[in-house]
């Protein structure tokens, strides 16, 4: 059995991933069509469902590379980004118990002044070529925003997959709180970038993590100490300079898209060797 971790990363971890599973797959390693479960969180959340939809990886490829083949995006202030970051790294530097953390940024993303719900769900809409979930097992990540809990969701939760993408990239203080079932929550982040540990069960696991999560190194020896034979792939040098210091910026999506796709190429051999033994 084997598993494919998405993690977060903005519109640059989107991009980044879609173009790195399509290297791989002109590598010969089609990883969706051999996968036995996918775990999305934040931007993961968006590439998973855009997997849902069934679309061959260059269609969905050339929609984050082809300028005129991409959807429409809000694009938060820049200088909304770089406030945000000045909080979250407050939180983290006074508040070492996560439950709490994550408490404290669902206040903040609460009381933020946000764009409205519903162009927002627009935009999570246009990203997806399909609306429904897929057969085959898909989970995805997010938080209530007003106790700090997570929460997953998957085909049988009852929730439109729209609303459950919506949620996962739902950024504290960017974007607004998505109501699921009489609940605000956020970005499934906002408990791990990759939330890798939720990943039981599979005896193979691949994580791609386009930003630095905190948290993975200890999520990754859980599942080694479980059995689990594990990877995670990171964004290399060039993929990271296409990113830019704004992984929320709408310019960056063709060149993560293409430095993600040399990137696969680059790395196949070593993803191959995991995936395949």
């Amino acid at each position: 059995m084997r598993g494919l971790v998405l993690g977060g990363g903005g519109l640059a971890g989107i991009s980044w991933e879609t173009g790195l599973l399509h290297g791989l797959a002109e590598a010969g390693l089609d990883l969706p069509a051999t996968t036995d479960h996918v775990l999305g969180t934040s931007a993961g959340a968006t590439v998973a469902g855009q997997l849902a939809s069934g679309l061959p990886l260059a269609e969905l490829y050339r929609r984050q590379a082809d300028p005129a083949a991409q959807n429409h995006e809000l694009v938060p202030p820049a200088e909304t980004v770089g406030a945000l970051f000045e909080t979250f790294h407050q939180l983290v530097t006074e508040i070492t118990d996560p439950a709490e953390l994550r408490r404290r940024v669902g206040e903040f993303a609460l009381a933020a002044d946000t764009v409205p719900a519903a162009d927002r769900r627009a935009v999570i809409a246009g990203r997806l070529p399909g609306h429904d979930w897929p057969a085959w097992p898909l989970t995805l990540t997010a938080v209530d925003a007003g106790t700090g809990e997570p929460r997953t969701f998957d085909r049988h939760s009852g929730v439109p997959l729209v609303d459950a993408v919506a949620a996962s990239c739902a950024v504290p203080g960017i974007w607004p709180t998505v109501e699921i079932d009489g609940r605000p929550y956020m970005d499934g982040g906002t408990r791990s970038s990759n939330n890798a540990d939720l990943m039981t069960g599979e005896r193979t696991v691949l994580v791609l993590a386009p930003v630095v999560d905190l948290f993975l190194t200890a999520e990754l020896a859980r599942l080694e100490a479980a059995g689990q034979r594990v990877l995670a792939v990171s964004p290399d040098e060039d993929s990271l300079a296409a990113a830019g210091p704004n992984p929320l910026d709408t310019a960056v999506r063709t060149p993560s898209a293409e430095a993600g796709r040399a990137q696969g190429r680059r790395i196949a051999d070593q993803v191959r060797a995991l995936w395949t033994s």
